[in-house]
């Protein structure tokens, strides 16, 4: 027997904050080095500092900065890999690449989540291993092992995302000495494992918090992540063995030996419990800017507090996506780029595909009457951006210079000069603030929001009952609030039909957000749309403005791909850890 695989060392106590904080928050803690066990659990700050620690990477699944080479002079999140974007600095080697290029492998994959997560879990055992030590009030013990519990059943869904079932190690706190086996547990030990934490930590928590306390563990995030496990638990990689189906050892370890319908209909009522609390809502601003439909859903992504974050990621004063996601001349360090099949996957502002005769687009004209997120989600030739040093907008010059021969690019913003493919990512970047001058926003960032929750509903019910009217409900409401106008769907659609059409939505209004790497995943539709030629686009200004699609880089997927190969360093520690399939 080996040394344990997930028997890390105690997490640093005080690790380091991944952002200052200036914004009043939880996570703003007095930081306090050189604390050995005793001294941290006997003192109630050093405690609850220990505690808001494992909050500390709690997004970072969906970290647009993810991925980055090993002197983080670039970074790309989950949307680089896969047919959202296209990364920084493609030539050289690192996670996103592996994806997009199908080489993943056990050998060279990515071993954040096992680490970060079995670290986590770790530090929550730590903790509540000395609550009856550590000198809080007997409310605050409650409040706070709620809270740790909450964070546990965090990173095991995040486990389970990337790997299904896992091994499960309880309130066991592994020291580096200790031998162990470690085996995985089946998927259905991990969910339900899961969901009991859940429901544990709910009953203790208040509904949602408010002022200093924003963003901690909440009822509400506890039911939100419960509704994600659910769905995720219903969908196909995790129902009938998965891409180990047929295969005695695996089958039940990365998802469900069978397909039990009713999977869908507890996703479906677990997301409905969310919406039943009354305390989240689609955030919706039809007066600060009323000639622009759908400013809400640009407006809630540069608010600290809204009505629609169910668990936002805390942080302080930053520009973190200003750094990362705007153009150069505005400071941007280049992240992700969006391919053209985003922009194309918008509809028209009529709700209808581009490709519909009916939709009214026009090739020459191709940002006009779009879905109003386009504009708000991505930015392209001549979108309109406040000037540096001034409060006037103006267009964003991203075309080929045809007036000189050969044609130029017209701007250091421009494409195969500051982008890749021609477009840049908007989405949550707060168009007032400018990375390379003053100025910061009070922006977090989202890791739930009710809009996942509408989705998610729709989704299940559609799949356990069909198109009812609470799914058509559901659609429309995402819809209205986004600008399209109409914003209802076509009556009589089919399952089938409005399969597709919630699909579609989930990718247009969670994009960018670290969702689609996963939906394509669950749905076992990645074969289809990672297996893709992906393109940018040129825009020549010359006499006749010309758009050009031009080829960026062919995707690859091989069924292994589904799931996360386990680390090989990981496995070489515990050979009793079963490694994923086909890998």
């Amino acid at each position: 027997m080996k040394k344990p695989a997930i028997a890390v060392l105690l997490i640093a106590v005080l690790m380091a904050l991944t952002t200052a904080c200036k914004k009043t928050s939880f996570l703003d803690q007095t930081v306090t080095s050189s604390l050995d066990e005793n001294s941290t659990f006997s003192d109630s700050s050093n405690a609850m500092q220990f505690l808001n620690n494992i909050y500390v990477n709690i997004g970072f699944a969906t970290d647009p900065r993810r991925f980055t080479n090993t002197a983080g002079s670039f970074g790309a999140g989950l949307e680089a890999a896969c047919d959202e974007a296209e990364g920084p600095n493609a030539a050289s080697t690192n996670g996103f690449i592996q994806f997009a290029t199908g080489s993943v492998n056990p050998t060279v994959v990515p071993d954040d989540a096992w680490k970060i997560c079995y670290s986590n879990i770790r530090a929550v055992n730590q903790f509540l291993k000395h609550i009856p030590v550590i000198p809080f009030n007997n409310a605050l013990k409650a409040q706070v092992s709620a809270e740790a519990r909450f964070l546990r059943a965090w990173y095991y869904a995040m486990l389970m995302q990337h790997y299904g079932g896992v091994p499960l190690i309880g309130d066991t706190i592994y020291a580096s000495a200790n031998i162990i086996e470690v085996k995985r547990n089946t998927y259905k030990e991990c969910v339900n494992y899961v969901l009991s934490e859940l429901d544990a930590a709910a009953a203790v928590l208040p509904t949602t918090w408010t002022g200093a306390q924003y963003g901690r563990a909440s009822r509400g995030a506890c039911m939100a992540v419960k509704a994600r496990v659910l769905l995720f638990a219903a969908s196909p990689l995790f129902n009938k063995g998965g891409t180990a189906a047929g295969d005695a050892n695996l089958a039940s370890i990365v998802a469900y030996p069978d397909a039990d319908p009713n999977r869908w209909q507890l996703a479906a009522d677990a997301a409905k419990a969310v919406i039943a609390l009354n305390a989240y809502q689609l955030f919706v601003d039809s007066t600060s800017k009323p000639g622009e439909p759908g400013f809400g859903f640009q407006e809630l992504f540069t608010k600290r507090y809204n009505t629609e974050y169910i668990l936002p990621r805390m942080m302080g004063d930053n520009k973190y996506l200003e750094s990362l996601w705007d153009v150069p001349s505005r400071g941007g360090s280049g992240g992700s780029f969006p391919y053209q099949e985003m922009i194309d996957a918008f509809p028209m502002s009529n709700g209808l595909a581009i490709t519909d005769p009916a939709s009214g687009y026009d090739a020459n004209n191709p940002y006009q009457h779009r879905d109003p997120r386009l504009g708000y989600s991505i930015m392209h030739d001549s979108t309109m951006r406040v000037t540096f040093g001034t409060n006037q907008p103006s267009p964003l010059q991203l075309y080929i210079n045809t007036a000189v021969k050969p044609a130029v690019a017209s701007s250091g913003d421009a494409v195969y000069k500051g982008t890749p493919t021609g477009l840049y990512i908007y989405k949550m970047v707060d168009p007032n603030v400018i990375n390379n001058s003053v100025g910061a926003t009070s922006r977090v960032l989202p890791l739930i929001r009710y809009a996942e929750i509408v989705l998610d509903f729709a989704e299940a019910t559609n799949e356990a009952v069909g198109p009812a009217t609470e799914v058509y409900q559901s659609i429309e409401a995402i819809r209205q609030r986004a600008g399209l106008r109409p914003w209802q769907l076509p009556a009589g659609l089919n399952q089938s039909q409005m399969r597709t059409v919630i699909q579609k939505e989930r990718r247009l209004e969670l994009a960018f957000e670290g969702f689609r790497f996963w939906d394509v995943r669950r749905w076992l539709i990645a074969d289809q749309t990672e297996n893709q030629t992906m393109h940018g686009m040129e825009v020549n200004r010359g006499p006749v403005v010309e758009y050009k699609p031009f080829v960026v880089r062919k995707h690859n997927f091989t069924r292994a791909m589904y799931l996360w190969p386990i680390p090989l360093s990981e496995i070489a520690k515990s050979p009793e850890l079963l490694q994923n399939p086909l890998y």
